[in-house]
């Protein structure tokens, strides 16, 4: 409670009964302005700053109701207490409903007086608790927005790190002679590509902590079929995604999942010089995990169970669906390979 003293305004046509309730508050240690009528007391609430009002009910021209009413008309109306000489409880819910914080029957002697000192009281500590609380609420949205502020700014200079290592990689591809080399830093570029993806997606989304795999994966499939599609030996990749959110490190492993399983299916599914289609899907199965799949229609897995290539993108693989606490199966009945990835959200 602030060390100034609370400032009362008390509305009551009862001119002895206002001296009284003057008196009586001021040994209480409150401030009192009085006022005659309700018109009178809008007029001054509208006209200064108030720490609460308590109005009578019966008063001639514009009762305690009407008065309450006119009351909240005024910016930053302060809380009411009503009070009433009538034990009637319909009055008092009529009061309630209309806005008043609190209610008190009049009584004879001293019982009265504490009964209103108690309410007062009570109402200017609910309204201390309602100010701190929109305070704390306060400073938290505008923490909040700091630190999404941050986590965009993060995501940004990430995003344009890992852009920066990728030129360097295609640079240093570009003097190699070796042509295994070269391809080699090619697939560590695209998979650069594919982590940088989540971060772009990020900075320029209105939510920083959850990626939409279906716009990830777009843009990273079209990323994929530029890399890998020629003109000798085009390759078609055809997406399904619904809008599922992931938290940044997952998204992270399952693009990671897809750039190896589709980098596969474009090198290996179908003979050099012959075009070639690989399709991607991505679903929910329920309301707590996902369905990846990834397959092509062409030459299958090596029937004696032999790694093609270095074995890099297998290792990549198990670490990122072992990262997902997901299930990797192959489909034996599809007639290429079919790559199925089940992971919960």
């Amino acid at each position: 409670m602030s060390d100034v003293s609370p400032h009362i305004l008390y509305v009551d046509d009862d001119a002895g009964l206002r001296r009284l309730v003057e008196r009586a508050l001021t040994r209480r240690g409150f401030r009192v302005s009085l006022a005659e009528s309700g018109a009178e007391g809008v007029a001054m609430v509208r006209a200064e700053k108030y720490d609460l009002v308590a109005i009578d009910h019966y008063m001639p021209g514009q009762d305690g109701l009407a008065t309450l009413q006119a009351l909240h008309g005024v910016p930053e109306c302060p809380p009411v207490v009503y009070v009433t000489g009538s034990e009637e409880s319909r009055i008092a819910v009529a009061a309630l409903k209309a806005g008043a914080a609190d209610y008190v029957v009049k009584s004879v002697g001293d019982d009265f007086f504490d009964l209103l000192v108690t309410s007062f009281h009570q109402a200017l500590e609910r309204v201390r608790l309602r100010s701190a609380k929109e305070a704390v609420e306060e400073e938290l949205r505008a923490s909040n927005a700091r630190l999404e502020t941050l986590l965009k700014e993060v995501n940004h200079r990430v995003a344009n790190s890992l852009q920066l290592v990728s030129a360097f990689v295609h640079m240093q591809a570009g003097v190699l002679s070796d042509g295994a080399a070269r391809a080699a830093l090619t697939e560590t570029q695209q998979r650069i590509q594919a982590i940088a993806q989540v971060h772009r997606r990020l900075y320029s989304s209105n939510n920083v902590e959850l990626v939409s795999m279906d716009d990830y994966l777009e843009a990273l499939v079209a990323e994929l079929e530029q890399t890998w599609s020629t003109p000798s030996s085009p390759r078609r990749l055809r997406l399904v995604a619904e809008p599922i959110l992931l938290k940044t490190d997952r998204a992270v492993s399952l693009g990671v999942i897809v750039n190896e399983l589709v980098s596969n299916a474009c090198k290996y599914a179908y003979a050099p010089d012959t075009s070639g289609e690989v399709r991607i899907s991505l679903a929910l199965e329920s309301d707590a995990r996902f369905r990846l799949s990834v397959e092509d229609d062409g030459e299958g897995m090596p029937k004696d169970g032999s790694i093609r290539g270095t074995g890099l993108g297998t290792k990549l693989i198990r670490s990122m669906v072992a990262s997902l606490q997901a299930d990797l199966s192959f489909d034996s009945a599809h007639s290429g390979v079919r790559a199925v990835v089940r992971a919960p959200v």
